[in-house]
């Protein structure tokens, strides 16, 4: 058991790494889109028509990969933070109700991303973008909308690499949270 909570963890730390790299890489071609956008507009006084959406589309890769990053690094905005220094079985049972809770968020997101109601994959949100056009970039919308389930599947991988890791005792002592009044 011990075994997979380490393969485990060091898949979800080479996952998150690329989704760092991911974002520092979005966040560049956010501010290469929004900065062209605004030397050609005043100084070249032709505004170009992709930069808009380039910049709105990198925001959503950048916040969704960055999300499941600061899930990894358990700085994510947390209700308790002290509760994440409980150790022990009843560290074990709050990372477990935790759990349940990322997981019943994560998991319709996932669902639906690849199905419909219907169990239809062709109607569920990746089936239907892949027949949508970005409006100015002649780019399929699946490689937009593609970030929202891959981000949620990364927080998945990170919450079953933390939970394992934690069952099996090799979670290290977290970082003192200073809580404020």
């Amino acid at each position: 058991m011990k075994a997979l909570a380490r393969t485990l963890d060091r898949l979800s730390s080479v996952l998150n790494s690329i989704a760092l790299w991911g974002a520092v890489l979005a966040v560049l071609a956010m501010v290469f889109a929004a900065g062209w956008q605004v030397l050609a507009r005043y100084v070249l006084q032709s505004p170009p028509i992709w930069t808009e959406e380039l910049a709105r589309r990198a925001m959503v890769w950048a916040g969704m990969l960055g999300a499941s990053c600061a899930f990894r690094a358990a700085s994510d905005p947390t209700l308790f933070p002290a509760m994440q220094a409980v150790r022990g079985a009843p560290g074990m049972a709050l990372a477990l109700i935790r759990a349940a809770g990322v997981v019943a968020f994560a998991g319709p997101v996932i669902w639906f991303s690849l199905f419909n109601g219907q169990m239809d994959m062709a109607r569920g949100f990746l089936g239907r973008s892949l027949n949508r056009q970005a409006e100015m970039l002649d780019i399929p919308m699946v490689w937009f909308t593609a970030a929202v389930p891959l981000a949620f599947a990364l927080i998945t991988i990170h919450l079953l690499a933390r939970i394992l890791m934690q069952a099996t005792g090799q979670l290290p002592a977290p970082a003192p949270v200073a809580i404020s009044e």
